[in-house]
């Protein structure tokens, strides 16, 4: 039901009368419009009158100007109707800030959709679909687009990509089904090697060929790249863009704009593009759903993997969820019956995947007693100097910096902050221990036994290259982390140290990868330890020479744990099965789904007391936290709210209600919720 808008405004013209027989859209004297106002208490559309002046203008999808409690506000007309349902005065339209129909009816079903799972308003939602207007790109005329036909020929490029699908039983068959205009949908667990881009490129061709649409995700600038170069050899330049939130206002835009005026109908981006507004969708596919960079920071903070389920669902389109590893909210999908697996064989898998050796099994404790305890022992510096005869070596850190963290030489005590008890780090080699968290100079007499000596406690990637450097001599190092990421290396003889995600490409592949600190991974207090330290781990292999008599991976973590074995097998799907039946076990995510709800006591707790939460659903909490409000730290908790999964929307809208009777109450205090959170506390 919509609402009434401006009650308070002003105005002496009366409703048009209603016409027994339908008019056309240009004609219709009601607009219902999507206000730019984030409170949840005013999450609906507000009838406007159209102005006659502005009766072509005001278009289904255009930007407009309304006046909304005394203030213009930016709006969106998201349909235009005969008659509304409320019986006082309704305000008008004050202006058509461009008749440029931005906002598609399917955007607009999505981004209510996207809403209504994530427990927020439908302005948030839009804030994040539509990017700013830009005047001058968009009064430009448009680019004159050489007329091709509806078909793209295959060139070497998608030729090459079509036997590389055939590898997967069920590959070819997905891919008929995309271009028969059927919306199948996969789970896709990619061979060993660099071929992932021309796999996802000609899967694109096999929709755009049909003539439909496509949407490819990844996590970062440089798979874009590798993406925009595969799809450069099988598509001509006009039928594709790449959207990122890097690029500038105007260019990104123009690109924005083509895609909307279906210019282009295949869209390449990171999580900003995930609603781009292509025509005619086909095909939504996503590359490594488990990288946290998918999950957007900003409210209401959904998943690009949950808006392209979300996207294909209401559209018919296939979708395509792709990675070398696989997360438990994919095995979810298959263990449901909503998705396929797209899977090679055993015995392709073993040919395509380099060997994987760990340091601490039976072989190499009776040749090194230390291969255990030992930070870099023996098998990974015998491997690495074998392995630089013919190429670079790749050594994967899982922290950036010097020393990320020190302790007592002769206690073994943390050192921490005497000031904030934050951890204290060493930047570099010649500068002084300093607190991570304040940025205080420490001391360096331990507060336990005196001793005014150091040792490192966690060692980072420049610590790590200073003493490979000096182990091997007359190799250059290169460095990969933090704000220095490469995206590829010579194919010379080097050591390549990289933290997890900032790994560059090789040509032809490493010659062996050294994966260290594995305890640093999995032992970290998080859910998804396990699946993520498999999925780091996975990536970086993947980028070493396949084949048994290719490369060579040696992983420093324990043989015996379940996820190191998965890791030497090449058994993501195994590792992904396991990982969910435990979470159905204890109630984890994905099997339930779980609102985290953080704030001042007061609040949440008012917030809890005032919503009608959905039957099932269990309360855990409150836990202390430390949020950031205006450049301070401030204490406030948590609680998580669960419930079966069945019921997950039901939660978001209950919370949602909540959340609106505070902000009609104009109570105090802010309350931040967030449904499925990456980490629960």
């Amino acid at each position: 039901m919509t609402a009434p808008a401006g009650q308070r405004a002003r105005t002496g013209r009366k409703p048009a009368r209603v016409r027994p027989a339908p008019l056309p859209a240009a004609e219709l004297p009601i607009s219902r419009v999507a206000v730019d106002i984030p409170l949840p208490h005013l999450d609906r559309l507000f009838d406007y009158q159209v102005p006659e002046s502005m009766a072509q203008s005001a278009v289904p999808g255009c930007r407009v100007k309304v006046r909304f409690a005394g203030r213009l506000t930016d709006g969106f007309v998201v349909e235009r109707a005969r008659s509304s349902e409320h019986q006082g005065k309704i305000a008008f339209l004050q202006r058509v800030v461009s008749a440029e129909p931005v906002l598609t009816p399917e955007i607009a079903a999505l981004a209510r959709a996207v809403a209504d799972r994530y427990g927020g308003t439908l302005a948030d939602v839009l804030r994040l679909a539509i990017p700013p207007r830009h005047a001058a790109t968009e009064a430009a005329q448009r680019e004159v687009t050489a007329a091709r036909p509806g078909a793209v020929a295959a060139g070497p490029g998608s030729l090459a990509a079509a036997g590389l699908w055939e590898r997967y039983p069920t590959g070819p068959s997905f891919l008929a089904a995309t271009a028969g205009g059927r919306g199948p949908r996969a789970v896709w667990n990619a061979l060993p090697g660099q071929d992932w881009p021309d796999e996802i490129a000609h899967a694109v061709v096999t929709a755009h060929q049909a003539g439909r649409g496509a949407l490819v995700v990844v996590p970062d600038a440089r798979d874009l790249d590798l993406l925009e170069a595969a799809l450069a050899n099988v598509l001509p330049a006009s039928a594709y863009v790449t959207l990122t939130a890097q690029l500038g206002q105007a260019e990104r835009y123009r690109r924005w704009l083509a895609v909307r005026r279906a210019e282009a109908r295949v869209v390449a981006g990171t999580r900003s593009a995930m609603f781009a507004p292509v025509a005619g969708l086909g095909l939504a596919v996503i590359w490594d759903d488990g990288d946290d960079l998918h999950g957007e920071p900003r409210a209401p903070y959904p998943h690009a993997r949950d808006v392209l389920l979300l996207r294909a669902h209401l559209s018919g389109a296939a979708v395509l969820v792709g990675g070398f590893a696989r997360t438990a909210e994919s095995e979810q999908l298959i263990s449901t019956g909503w998705a396929r697996p797209i899977c090679a064989g055993r015995e392709l898998v073993r040919r395509h995947a380099p060997l994987i050796r760990t340091a601490g099994d039976d072989a190499e404790l009776e040749r090194d007693e230390a291969a255990r305890t030992a930070r870099i022992p023996g098998l990974a510096l015998r491997t690495a100097r074998e392995a630089l005869g013919s190429g670079p070596v790749l050594f994967q850190v899982p922290r950036r910096g010097y020393l990320a963290a020190v302790a007592c030489r002769r206690c073994g005590a943390r050192v921490r902050c005497a000031s904030c008890a934050g951890p204290v780090a060493l930047s570099g080699p010649c500068q002084p221990p300093a607190c991570r968290w304040c940025g205080t100079i420490a001391e360096v007499t331990c507060g336990t036994c005196g001793n005014a000596g150091l040792r490192a406690l966690v060692t980072g990637a420049r610590r790590t290259a200073e003493e490979l450097g000096r182990a091997f001599p007359g190799f250059p190092v290169r460095t990969s982390s933090g704000a220095q990421v490469s995206s590829a290396v010579p194919g010379e003889p080097a050591l390549v140290i990289a933290t997890p995600g900032a790994e560059p490409r090789a040509p032809g592949g490493y010659a062996a990868a050294v994966l260290l600190d594995g305890w640093a991974l999995l032992g970290r207090p998080s859910l998804r330890a396990f699946e993520e330290g498999l999925r780091r781990w996975l990536n970086a292999a993947a980028l070493v020479r396949p084949g048994p008599a290719g490369g060579k991976v040696v992983v420093l973590a324990d043989p015996e744990v379940r996820v190191v074995q998965a890791l030497i097998r090449w058994d993501p799907a195994a590792q992904a099965g396991s990982e969910l039946a435990e979470r159905v076990e204890l109630g984890f995510p994905p099997a339930v789904r779980m609102a985290a709800i953080t704030g001042q006591a007061d609040a949440v707790g008012e917030l809890l007391e005032g919503t009608c939460l959905p039957a099932g659903a269990e309360v855990l909490g409150p836990v202390p936290v430390t949020r950031a409000a205006g450049g301070e730290a401030q204490e406030a908790v948590c609680f998580l709210v669960r419930v079966p999964a069945r019921a997950g929307t039901k939660l978001a809208i209950a919370l949602r209600s909540g959340l609106a009777e505070r902000s009609a109450k104009k109570e105090q205090g802010t309350v931040r919720v967030q449904l499925d959170p990456g980490e629960l506390i």
